[in-house]
């Protein structure tokens, strides 16, 4: 793994790059009318494709790692269909066609993104000169943080509904409680938490949230 992390730092200006103008592209392809039938189903795509990326950079793959990739993708998952289907944890919603494939009302590849942001929050919050446990309140908060920008933009692009009734806060709460307990078994787990690519993946997914934010803003007025 360390010879496949070394190869991949000789491409990361190119794959900097070309993901930098992936998530610009989306900003732009999902506002123009006529472009937004093409980009529309490669949302999922470009989640996944950014998660596979972002691992392509991790540096410790010890066991303990693999337990939290898993952890993070089946709690993510099943946290939201629990979620859709009782309406205990964020609040009645319910997913759209934006994310693609459904199982049990609810994409896969929710799953996966849970692991993308906790991974990137936990990675940047490491820095932090903080004891470990405000590390795992700060990732939680900037994750909770993203998220005030995420609801709006998934309400317009069809990746969830809370039909017609504004974003309760329950959600943000149950966000940050389901992202406190992830980050906590992150931050308690054996690995480096290095990644070269997190840090820039995490600000493109706030450049890309902000960004349809401010358009839609332009846009009513």
């Amino acid at each position: 793994m360390t010879s496949t992390v070394a190869s991949a730092d000789r491409y990361y200006p190119v794959i900097a790059t070309v993901l930098t103008l992936a998530y610009l592209a989306g900003i732009v392809g999902l506002q123009l009318p006529a472009l937004e039938p093409f980009f529309r189903p490669l949302i999922p795509v470009n989640l996944a494709a950014s998660l596979a990326l972002l691992l392509l950079y991790h540096t410790d793959w010890r066991p303990s790692f693999l337990f939290y990739a898993g952890l993070a993708v089946l709690t993510g998952f099943f946290v939201e269909v629990l979620g859709v289907h009782t309406g205990y944890i964020f609040g009645q919603y319910a997913y759209g066609s934006g994310l693609g494939y459904h199982l049990w009302a609810v994409p896969p590849v929710i799953g996966l993104n849970w692991l993308t942001l906790s991974y990137c929050c936990g990675t940047v919050c490491d820095r932090l000169p903080f004891p470990v446990y405000m590390k795992a309140i700060a990732a939680a908060t900037l994750m909770v943080g993203l998220d005030i920008f995420i609801e709006p933009v998934a309400i317009r692009l069809d990746f969830w509904t809370w039909f017609g009734q504004p974003v309760p806060l329950r959600n943000y709460l149950g966000w940050w409680f389901v992202s406190l307990a992830l980050l906590a078994v992150w931050y308690g787990l054996p690995f480096q938490k290095k990644n070269k690519l997190a840090a820039l993946l995490l600000l493109l997914q706030f450049v890309f949230f902000v960004g349809h934010n401010l358009i839609f803003l332009l846009q009513s007025r």
